[in-house]
Order: C-alpha cells, then sequence, then structure tokens
C-alpha cells in the first residue's frame, strides 16, 4: 500500500514536471537570450536535471574557481632570475681592474710619486747634491718647502761677481721655489748689496732675515739693502768693520725685533743707544764689541722694557 501510494506520487510528480518543462520550453524560446545570458550557455534541461540529480554536474563545471590570492613575496625562481640579472648587470657595469703595471728602473728613477718619498731618507744637506743629479730630481726637490727645512743659504758674493744676471737671476727665482726666507751674504761689497737690489725684486716681500759676514759693505750699501727689504725682521752683522754708529742710526728700522752685532769695530756706546731709541719691539738683542763702556747702560729706554726678552753680551772689553 505504501509503495502503490510512493508511485502514484511518483507518476504525478513527473506529470507535474512534464507540464512545467514544457511551460519552461515555450517561455525559454522566447527569452533565449536573456535565459543564454543568465544560465552562461547551459540549457534549461541540464538546469532542471541538475537541481533534482544533486546539482553536481554541469553547474559546477561552468562555476569558475577562485583565483588564488597573489602571493607578495616573490618564488624562489624569480628571486634567482633577479639576481643573476642584477649580478650580471653589474659585471657589465665594472669591468675588471687592469693588471699592476710594474716599472723599469729608470721608470721608477723618474717617477714623481716614487721620488717624493725616495728624497724624504735623506737629509737637507745631502738633497743640495740631489737636486744637482738631473733636471727631473731638481724639480720635484724645488717643488716643496719641507726639503729644505732648518736650512739657510750662504752666497758666496766674491765667487758670484763673475756669474752672468740671468744666473744670478735663476738662483734668487730657486730659493723662492723652495721656501726660503732667509739669506746670509758673505764677503760682500756695496756693489753686491746694489746687485741683489737690482736682480732679485721679489726679496722685499719674501726675504725675512739677512746675515752679513765678513763684508767690506759700508753704510751706504747697507741703507740701500735694508730699505729694499720691506719685510725684514731680523739682522745679523758679524765682522762688517765699515759700517759706522751714523750708519746704525740712520737705516735700524722699527720692524727688527732681533738683531746681531758682533766683532764690528765702529760700534760704540752711540750704537747701543741707536738700537734703544730705534727699535721699541726689539725682542731678542746679541751684542759683542770691544768698546761698549758702562755708559752705554744710560741707553736704555723704556719702550724696550716690555718687548726685551733676550739679552746678550759677550766680550765687552770697553773701559768698567
Amino acid at each position: 500500500m505504501s509503495s502503490i501510494s510512493a508511485q502514484g506520487v511518483v507518476e504525478r510528480a513527473s506529470a507535474e514536471l512534464s507540464k512545467r518543462i514544457n511551460g519552461l520550453g515555450l517561455r525559454g524560446s522566447k527569452h533565449h537570450q536573456a535565459s543564454a545570458a543568465a544560465g552562461k550557455g547551459s540549457s534549461v534541461m541540464e538546469r532542471v536535471t541538475n537541481v533534482f540529480c544533486g546539482g553536481g554536474g554541469a553547474a559546477a563545471a561552468s562555476v569558475a574557481a577562485a583565483p588564488e590570492k597573489p602571493s607578495r613575496m616573490p618564488s624562489a625562481a624569480a628571486s634567482g632570475r633577479t639576481k643573476g640579472a642584477t649580478a650580471r648587470g653589474r659585471q657589465r657595469q665594472q669591468p675588471p681592474p687592469p693588471p699592476p703595471a710594474y716599472l723599469t728602473w729608470d721608470q721608477l728613477m723618474a717617477d714623481e710619486r716614487f721620488l717624493g718619498r725616495f728624497f724624504l731618507y735623506f737629509t737637507a744637506c745631502e738633497r743640495c747634491v740631489l737636486a744637482q743629479v738631473c733636471s727631473r730630481w731638481r724639480d720635484v726637490l724645488y717643488r716643496s718647502p719641507r726639503y729644505w727645512s732648518g736650512l739657510v743659504p750662504v752666497l758666496q758674493c766674491r765667487d758670484m761677481r763673475g756669474s752672468q744676471g740671468n744666473e744670478r737671476a735663476r738662483l734668487y727665482s730657486s730659493l723662492l721655489r723652495r721656501g726660503f726666507h732667509s739669506l746670509r751674504l758673505v764677503g760682500a761689497s756695496d756693489e753686491d748689496a746694489l746687485e741683489l737690489v737690482n736682480t732679485f725684486p721679489l726679496a722685499s716681500k719674501h726675504i725675512h732675515t739677512v746675515s752679513l759676514r765678513c763684508s767690506s759693505i759700508t753704510d751706504r750699501g747697507l741703507e740701500s739693502l735694508l730699505d729694499h727689504l720691506q719685510a725684514l725682521y731680523e739682522l745679523e752683522l758679524a765682522g762688517c768693520n765699515e759700517i759706522t754708529e751714523a750708519g746704525l742710526w740712520a737705516c735700524l728700522n722699527p720692524r727688527i725685533v732681533s738683531l746681531t752685532l758682533t766683532d764690528c769695530i765702529n760700534v760704540a756706546d752711540e750704537a747701543v743707544g741707536a738700537v734703544a731709541q730705534l727699535l721699541p719691539a726689539l725682542y731678542e738683542f746679541s751684542l759683542q764689541a770691544y768698546h761698549v763702556t758702562d755708559a752705554a747702560l744710560g741707553y736704555s729706554s723704556p719702550k724696550q722694557s716690555n718687548s726685551l726678552n733676550v739679552l746678550r753680551l759677550h766680550s765687552l772689553l770697553g773701559d768698567h
């Protein structure tokens, strides 16, 4: 009885289903385009069948699978390809360095970078000899004043009198290139002093210290020389027997801060008076004379009380 009832239900359902299918078919022909767009290409029969059969066939296949979320981290393969491409790009941009070039002995002896260090192993006196080897060595040595630190150029005036004017000019130019600011003249006369003034015009700005030793220069030559040396602040007169006290009064310049008078036979008390009155900024004074007496102490000036720090007195054999 229950089976008959079930069979009847199925028959009714089949009849009802047939009616509806027929109705759907009629409406589907009228609205084919709309149903095609809504069904994405599947027929009405397939849809109904899927409803009663569980819906696992074509409908499930027609539904596109959800796309995977793209990963923000690059894959290992992509990372490897990127690194490889970057490395290859760097290799193209940075060519390998060239192999080091080795110099021959002759090239090394002419290389300025090597010579600049090589000359540091010699004394300043030895560099005077090295500067005569060749013009390259001379140029390297003359270019840096540090090679000549502590030296004072000595000009033997008697030997220089036979040289040409252009040779003396080159000598004075080399002194400036080496950074010398001092000169020592030995055996100088008035003519030698005038020659230096005419041939060495840059001495007026670059020479700060002058020493005259064993010279026959007179008051006139000394005055011309000191008038030319506008940057002079240190003066030494040793064995200059033609210099008089009147000459010191005429040529001493207030710029002088260091003065040495040694073995000048005409230097006496009046010379000390000239020093005291004309050199208010005197810092160091060295005196060795045979005709200076106690009266010279009366020439001391209050102007020098704050500036004079070094006083050397040697062999003062005058009346005491």
